[in-house]
């Protein structure tokens, strides 16, 4: 039986730059379902059109502005430190095995 990958997300985890959105999203079993880049125009409709969800992002301050909305439309935002960030990053940047990762570490923090 084949699922619309939007309504499979349980997890999404969101790497926010200053004009583009890295989003990855899981299934309930932890496999990639959703990896694109949204602009910053697009993440609001495009997260009014998917089901309530876990979304985890790095705490900077456009994600507590991104976690209110996100909580508005009845997502569960949550924000984590840098310090639980970076022990998944590889080298300084942010690189796509950090943001896949991402969403794995917001499940698991208590």
């Amino acid at each position: 039986m084949s699922q619309n990958p939007i309504t499979a997300i349980a997890t999404v985890g969101i790497d926010i730059g200053k004009n583009s959105f890295h989003v990855v999203g899981l299934d309930q079993r932890g496999a990639i379902v959703l990896r694109q880049k949204w602009s910053r125009g697009q993440v609001d409709a495009r997260f009014a059109n998917m089901p309530p969800c876990l979304v985890g992002m790095e705490a900077c301050v456009g994600a507590h502005h991104l976690s209110r909305k996100l909580k508005a439309l009845g997502h569960d935002a949550r924000l984590m430190p840098a310090k639980y960030v970076r022990p998944y990053s590889k080298d300084k940047r942010t690189t796509s095995a950090t943001r896949r990762r991402l969403p794995k570490r917001c499940s698991a923090r208590p």
